[in-house]
């Protein structure tokens, strides 16, 4: 299932109101332990796998990059990248993640920003991603947490009072397609356990280097206070490897 609700209106005009689609890398709670897990882009061609807004792109360009390919499926997306994140250096295509066909060793470094629970086989975008990176080169992947997408409810246990008790892990075991309501709307998502995304990495010829569960810095917390309750469970599982 290829899904492509940012070109829904309604859905794209509230996903533009949040902290991250306004400040950016800046205001994206994973973004500092992240940036610690890109290998030097100094010289590299990079592919951005579901670069939205093309914040990552425009990045790995100041930092260096010799060229940058941005993937996005939604054409609205695309638009803003395009007018506000416009390079020389930096090609945007409109392309599902699940069909990239690039050709083997034309990258060296691959990022994708919480854009694979979105996708259903996971495994089968190792492989792609396997091939067209070179020898050595990098792949680094954030997707939301399994504990945060095991129960499609996405939410939080509440007391007498509205207060949030506790976040409630069930049917982890479980994988495959969650309806999680995010912004309003119904969104599929993929659900599947750490143990798979390790998997599926290893099987596919990577050696994981590095892995993160972030929590918001004390500086993301005093910006934007309504972040204190990532602090209690992780959101995003941050994954950096190489190409053996």
């Amino acid at each position: 299932m290829k899904q492509n609700k940012y070109d829904e209106l309604g859905f794209y005009e509230k996903y533009s109101e949040m902290p991250r689609s306004i400040g950016g890398l800046n205001a994206a709670g994973e973004w500092p332990v992240l940036r610690t897990m890109l290998p030097t882009l100094q010289g590299k061609r990079v592919l951005d796998l579901g670069c939205g807004y093309g914040w990552h792109c425009k990045y790995a360009r100041e930092q260096g990059a010799a060229s940058v390919v941005g993937v996005d499926l939604s054409e609205r997306m695309l638009a803003y990248a395009s007018a506000n994140h416009s390079d020389s250096g930096i090609t945007y295509q409109r392309l599902a993640i699940e069909d990239i066909d690039f050709s083997a060793g034309e990258f060296d470094v691959v990022i994708s920003s919480l854009a694979l629970h979105y996708v259903e086989q996971f495994d089968a975008v190792c492989r792609k991603v396997q091939h067209c990176l070179a020898a050595g080169g990098s792949f680094v992947l954030s997707v939301e947490h399994p504990i945060f997408t095991a129960r499609a409810a996405q939410d939080w246990h509440y007391g007498p009072g509205g207060e949030r008790m506790h976040w409630p892990v069930d049917d982890y075991q479980e994988e495959g397609q969650r309806v999680a309501r995010f912004l309003d709307h119904d969104v599929v998502k993929y659900h599947r356990t750490i143990a798979s995304y390790m998997n599926a990495l290893i099987e596919a010829g990577f050696l994981i280097t590095k892995l993160a569960e972030p929590q918001p810095t004390p500086e993301a917390l005093e910006k934007y206070p309504d972040m204190k309750d990532e602090t209690r469970r992780p959101i995003f599982l941050l994954v950096s490897a190489v190409k053996k």
